[in-house]
């Protein structure tokens, strides 16, 4: 009992593992709750897209001395444009827009990051660095993403039917695209907050992981946003642990801790799972080997 305690507290006693925490929880709850309409709409690989199209908008931020999320803002919402405007001008389907902006952009930064390697660390954006965050970096996480948990509760009922039904939504007076571009607003600024926390390359898992683990796990909307925050922020704190004790990057302990969580869920849980289902295929097969 003493070694868990002593497993537990030994890295409070650190200020920067005190930092990393609280951005490991914040960018974990944040990004749980845009993962689920990000899930139920099927915008993964537009989340994708935008996570690594922020890349030269951090490099260029790290250039000029502004904030960091500035930049990424610029760009993330850059890249949504972009796919926006080849879709609706071109005869090309939505995972190709998204596919040509996302790679260009990308390549773009590798490309700025390679001319200028004594001003930019390229593995703190790539894979992040929370154990290095700044309590400016900390103001700037907490603000934004106050901002975007603000909004998603206050819109969580349009942005629902949206994700559902966009055709009911419209009915009923909304407007699908001042949806979907609040929307991709609040992914963009999310991409923000994660960075921090896991950098470019896992953001991803981030934006995804925990909607698809709660998806699995219940059929009703108010419950899943609940479940994949609680999943999303334990293993935040798991993963920032482990990676402490095991001396390991934490960006990916945590993203590995989801993929775990999701491949437990996706063997055992109770409706939806590999197991369960096997057991109801048995179940059926005794149920008609007895009829006959």
């Amino acid at each position: 009992m003493n070694d868990v305690v002593q497993w537990i507290v030994e890295p409070l006693q650190f200020g920067f593992m005190q930092r990393a925490l609280l951005i490991s929880v914040v960018a974990g709850l944040v990004c749980a709750v845009l993962s689920c309409w990000v899930t139920l709409i099927g915008w993964s690989l537009l989340g994708d897209a935008v996570s690594h199209a922020v890349l030269p908008g951090v490099v260029l931020a790290y250039v000029f001395s502004v904030p960091f999320s500035a930049g990424a803002f610029l760009f993330g919402s850059l890249a949504v444009g972009l796919i926006a405007a080849v879709r609706s001008t071109t005869r090309l389907k939505g995972d190709a827009a998204i596919g040509v902006v996302f790679t260009g952009l990308f390549a773009l930064g590798l490309v700025l990051v390679s001319r200028i390697p004594s001003q930019v660390d390229l593995n703190h954006i790539l894979f992040g660095n929370v154990l290095g965050v700044s309590d400016n970096d900390i103001v700037q996480v907490l603000v934004i993403a106050g901002l975007v948990l603000t909004v998603a509760l206050l819109k969580r009922r349009d942005l629902t039917l949206y994700a559902f039904d966009p055709t009911h939504a419209h009915a009923i007076g909304l407007n699908p695209r001042r949806i979907a571009a609040l929307l991709l607003t609040m992914l963009a600024l999310t991409v923000v907050v994660a960075l921090q926390a896991v950098g470019v390359i896992l953001v991803t898992a981030m934006l995804i992981t925990p909607g698809a683990t709660a998806f699995l796990l219940t059929r009703r909307f108010s419950r899943m946003l609940a479940v994949a925050a609680a999943l999303s922020v334990f293993s935040g704190v798991l993963g920032t642990y482990l990676s402490f004790h095991i001396d390991t990057s934490t960006g990916g302990m945590i993203v590995l801790c989801q993929a775990c969580l999701f491949a437990v869920v996706y063997l055992a849980a109770p409706g939806q799972g590999l197991v369960a289902e096997a057991l109801r295929r048995r179940r059926r097969r005794a149920a008609r080997a007895a009829a006959v």
